[in-house]
């Protein structure tokens, strides 16, 4: 067993969320903030059978930040 820390962002038209401290590409979405997650844990779960162990990184994530910067558009 290993812990992935996992994103979920809030959009209009429901969530996304994807993992971090991972290799390749997995996205998951749904209606509820639940529904994704559970998509993004199946998701996980399908990429690390299909790939296998090695795609999970060496260095854990010990911690995530949300930073917001301005830029010119």
């Amino acid at each position: 067993m290993k812990n992935l820390k996992i994103i979920v962002e809030k959009h209009p038209d429901g969530y996304v969320a994807y993992p971090l401290g991972l290799q390749g590409a997995v996205v998951a979405q749904g209606a509820t903030y639940e529904a994704a997650l559970a998509d993004a844990k199946s998701a996980i779960q399908f990429h690390i059978e299909t790939f296998g162990p090695q795609v999970l990184e060496e260095d854990d994530v010990l911690e995530a930040f949300v930073a917001e910067a301005g830029v010119l558009v």
